[in-house]
């Protein structure tokens, strides 16, 4: 049996970003402290946090007044910053900066006018934060068939934003459909399909055909992990996303010679190694890891967290 290792894959920017917002914060203030919904969509990571002592609310009513409390990657709304003041929280934004640069367009347009067809999933953290930032402005979609449903007029100003972690190829069949039907639509000046989500998606969809089975690290709730999962199913190819070795059954590896292994943007390297040491070491797996984009990506602690460090 051999194993391929997509290269790209796990941690982006934003969400080792974040993850070392919380370390730090903790490190400062002590692990008594608060994160509106999960700091990254990963099981492992919100285990290890919660262990520490961290709290994860879904409610900011949850938190006591005065706390300290994190928002995570994935973004709130403006209702959800005035609550917090409302409480006198102490808050550190450790929203990816990729998903502010999708808020701040939201803004621009709606403050031009422009209704906003917001391509993303129902019910996803940074849907609900995006959408909160002009709620009388933006409509969402998930589908093509969901843009014949739209009824502007056709003179209407019309501008289009996605969620970061959609895949590419859905996007596009949407982005598509408005431009056949509104083509005087707007698109951002720069793709909001984050630059992970795309080089992890190119990765699998350029490998996919070498495999007999797919094996996304990542977690149910993880969009991007799904993301991966789906590449491979269409493909045709057995493609399961779990997160860890724990989840894996023997029955996925009969008749396998070859496995595909990556990771979604917020699930960590240590849970990609245990699962190839664990099928190394039950079929005596060859390794081969193929890098197919490089990435040197960054992003700055925020400038709250930063000026607390440097006092």
């Amino acid at each position: 049996m051999q194993i391929l290792v997509a290269n790209p894959r796990g941690f982006c920017a934003g969400v080792n970003m974040a993850i070392d917002c919380l370390e730090e914060c903790i490190r400062i203030f002590g692990s008594e402290i608060y994160v509106y919904h999960e700091i990254v969509h990963n099981k492992y990571v919100v285990d290890r946090f919660t262990r520490e002592g961290v709290t994860f609310v879904d409610e900011i009513s949850d938190v006591p007044r005065g706390s300290v409390l994190l928002y995570s990657a994935h973004g709130v709304s403006p209702a959800i910053r005035e609550e917090a003041r409302q409480r006198d929280l102490r808050t550190i934004d450790a929203t990816c900066p990729l998903v502010t640069k999708v808020h701040i367009e939201a803004v621009r347009y709606a403050q031009q006018g422009y209704n906003i067809i917001l391509i993303g999933h129902e019910g996803h953290d940074e849907v609900i934060g995006t959408m909160g930032e002009a709620p009388e402005s933006i409509t969402l979609v998930e589908s093509p068939e969901e843009v014949d449903q739209l009824n502007f007029p056709p003179d209407a100003k019309i501008a289009y934003l996605t969620q970061t972690t959609l895949s590419v190829e859905e996007a596009n069949a949407v982005i598509e459909r408005l431009v056949a039907r509104f083509p005087q639509i707007v698109r951002p000046p720069k793709e909001d399909i984050c630059y992970a989500t795309t080089n992890r998606q190119h990765a699998v969809r350029t490998l996919i055909e070498r495999a007999d089975l797919l094996l996304v690290l990542g977690s149910q709730n993880s969009s991007n992990s799904r993301r991966l999962m789906e590449i491979g199913q269409g493909a045709g190819k057995p493609s399961f996303l779990i997160d860890g070795k724990h989840e894996m059954q023997p029955e996925w590896f009969e008749g396998v010679e070859t496995v595909l292994i990556t990771a979604g943007a917020s699930a960590p390297e240590v849970v990609v190694q245990e699962c190839i040491d664990e099928i190394t070491e039950r079929y005596g797996a060859t390794l081969e890891e193929v890098t197919t984009r490089e990435e040197h990506v960054t992003f700055p602690l925020p400038r709250e967290l930063r000026n607390i460090l440097q006092a």
